[in-house]
């Protein structure tokens, strides 16, 4: 009952602090590729968006499970990013229960199981994770990843009484594969499992080290294919170019930063940018030092097991994302330290405890005899919360976590609006040209253009190689009536980027400055390179029809305007299928596609009624 009571608080405590989540729109960063403007997720959970989640490789990754689990929230919420965003909150607070009870029964303390959990529910650099719904990804195969380890144990304690753990394993098996579908964050699995097996659960010295490797065989089987799908996945997102010298010391600054953020999470961020050349290489070896001198200390006094297994999940589980492959343009992010940052939260969760209640003992003893000559029981056991002894510790963690609980109101506050966060980010970091286009992108949908124009040229001063300044900067010129030089800006932003997002943008908009230009035949050529490197293009259809229109092959023009009304239902579309419609002698069918067009803008526009 005292396990319910205090999971529920967990809960109750989570939701209640990322309140302010459900009311945050999309946010203009990934959120448009995993949900705004992808159409097989927006159509919801059916068979045809089921089949492509398994075979797509869109966002640079393979997550089935993930893509899943955005078609459900389509299909259930629609559009209102308040239904995902409340999903998120509600797998996170899912997450620190299970963390809560795996621990609890794991080791058999609860108050410290406890205190790690709400340490982790509450903890500002997780808000990213939480806050942000492309990252689903995130709090998705942590789920998983958590269930897998209670079944381990659960199989752990079949072997031990000599009940048959098949079911048990395979239960473990498939649960592991889920959370690999959800991101490839989870592939440290088995080597966590090892690190498992030295504590808590104590089977090393019980079994042979090769015996418990040889267990977990399939297990790292997975993990070495999920790695191999994850390089083919991410291969045209890698920053080749960058010396091997600069990924291990941006990896050696990333883990001290880490460990930083964890102890004083101030100035977090969506997107830190990578130094590159720039990296400060005292710094870098300095960290490195501090990380080996640390690392060697806890293997010499690796009796201390949970020192040695928080210590090395920390830097075990965050190897995958550590960045000796760069993948983006990050040097590190906030997210990746949603699994790893748990094995600092056990350290000090642990270590603190023993170490105070080690020096408090010979006070202890004497105050059990003279307890014992009156008549004092075993409730003043240090282990017990009453007891004077932990008091302390007890104010201490109450003062820490209601610290967190207000670092955490105040992170959550910059992520509900776009303009707040990523000007916000634009005061925490340096030199930061996504930042800058983000804020740009921002004050576009806010109709402020001159304005966003500002953000666009100084993400290009940062980095003039930067596409999506440059696409930006070309459609503004595009709507001053420069076409001509529009066009020359979209042909610089192909050669900058393979990104096919940006490239059938790019080709989308040079498309229609040709076709202002009246030059059909490259406007023809531009919506057909938009539709090949990206099928679902609507606009690129619209501009095919116009060009079918223009022609007199209304035939045509009916296939291309259907086509851009399914993927992007808008009453310009409509209109244009009526006109082609009626073009073809259809007068009845285009009727219907005109009232669909009228009861559209209808909808549209506010209600007059009070």
């Amino acid at each position: 009952m005292r396990k319910l009571t205090l999971s529920l608080l967990l809960v109750l405590a989570t939701i209640t602090l990322y309140n302010a989540v459900a009311h945050a729109p999309f946010l203009n960063l990934d959120d448009d590729i995993y949900v705004t403007q992808n159409p097989e997720v927006r159509s919801g959970l059916n068979w045809q968006s089921f089949r492509w989640a398994f075979i797509t490789t869109t966002a640079t990754n393979w997550h089935p499970l993930t893509w899943i689990s955005h078609e459900l929230d389509c299909q259930l919420f629609g559009m209102n990013p308040a239904g995902p965003h409340s999903v998120n909150v509600l797998l996170h607070a899912a997450n620190a229960v299970l963390l809560f009870l795996i621990l609890a029964s794991a080791t058999g303390m609860m108050w410290r199981s406890l205190m790690v959990a709400a340490l982790f529910a509450l903890h500002p650099i997780n808000v990213e994770s939480v806050a942000w719904i492309a990252e689903r990804k995130n709090v998705l195969s942590m789920l998983f990843f958590l269930l897998a380890f209670s079944a381990y144990g659960w199989y752990v304690r079949r072997r031990e009484t000599q009940n048959s753990s098949g079911f048990a394993y395979a239960l473990v098996t498939i649960l592991y594969a889920l959370a690999l579908m959800a991101k490839p964050q989870t592939i440290t699995f088995p080597f966590a499992l090892l690190l498992l097996d030295y504590w808590p659960l104590g089977r090393i010295g019980e079994a042979r080290l090769g015996s418990l490797v040889w267990e977990k065989i399939p297990w790292f089987a997975l993990s070495a294919a999920s790695a191999v799908i994850t390089m083919k996945a991410q291969s045209t997102a890698r920053h080749e170019g960058i010396p091997e010298w600069i990924h291990l010391a941006n990896a050696a600054l990333a883990y001290a930063k880490y460990i930083g953020k964890t102890f004083w999470p101030a100035n977090l961020a969506p997107l830190y940018p990578h130094p590159g050349g720039a990296i400060s290489i005292p710094a870098a070896v300095l960290s490195a030092i501090g990380i080996l001198v640390f690392t060697v200390v806890v293997v010499t006094f690796r009796e201390r097991r949970t020192l040695f297994v928080g210590w090395f999940w920390f830097l075990g589980t965050m190897v995958p994302m550590i960045g000796l492959v760069q993948v983006g343009v990050q040097s590190m992010a906030d997210r990746y330290a949603y699994i790893p940052v748990l094995g600092i939260l056990v350290i000090v969760c642990w270590e603190i405890p023993d170490l105070f209640e080690s020096r408090q003992a010979p006070r202890l003893n004497r105050t059990a005899k003279s307890g014992a000559e009156t008549g004092l029981d075993s409730s003043s056991s240090p282990a017990n919360p009453r007891n004077p002894a932990v008091l302390p510790l007890f104010a201490a963690s109450a003062i820490i976590l209601f610290s967190l609980a207000f670092a955490l109101h105040r992170q959550v506050s910059f992520w509900t609006d776009n303009l707040t966060l990523w000007r916000h980010t634009l005061d925490v970091t340096q030199k930061n040209f996504i930042a800058e286009d983000n804020v740009a992108t921002a004050l576009l949908a806010k109709g402020r253009t001159e304005e966003a124009m500002q953000y666009f040229r100084r993400a290009q001063a940062i980095r003039p190689g930067d596409p999506v300044s440059k696409l930006n900067i070309a459609s503004y010129a595009q709507q001053q009536g420069d076409n001509r030089g529009a066009i020359q800006g979209y042909d610089e932003v192909m050669q900058l980027t393979g990104n096919p997002g940006l490239l059938a943008l790019a080709h989308n908009n040079r498309g229609y400055a040709n076709l202002a230009l009246n030059d059909f035949g490259e406007a023809k050529r531009d919506f057909d390179a938009a539709l090949e490197k990206e099928p679902q293009n609507a606009t690129a259809y619209f501009g095919l029809g116009v060009l079918a229109k223009r022609s007199g092959d209304w035939s045509e023009a009916v296939r291309d305007f259907e086509r851009a009304a399914e993927i992007q239902p808008t009453p310009m579309a409509y209109e244009q299928l009526a006109e082609a419609l009626e073009g073809c002698g259809q007068k009845e069918a285009a009727a219907a596609a005109r009232a669909r067009a009228a009861k559209m803008v209808s909808a549209m526009r506010p209600s007059l009624t009070p």
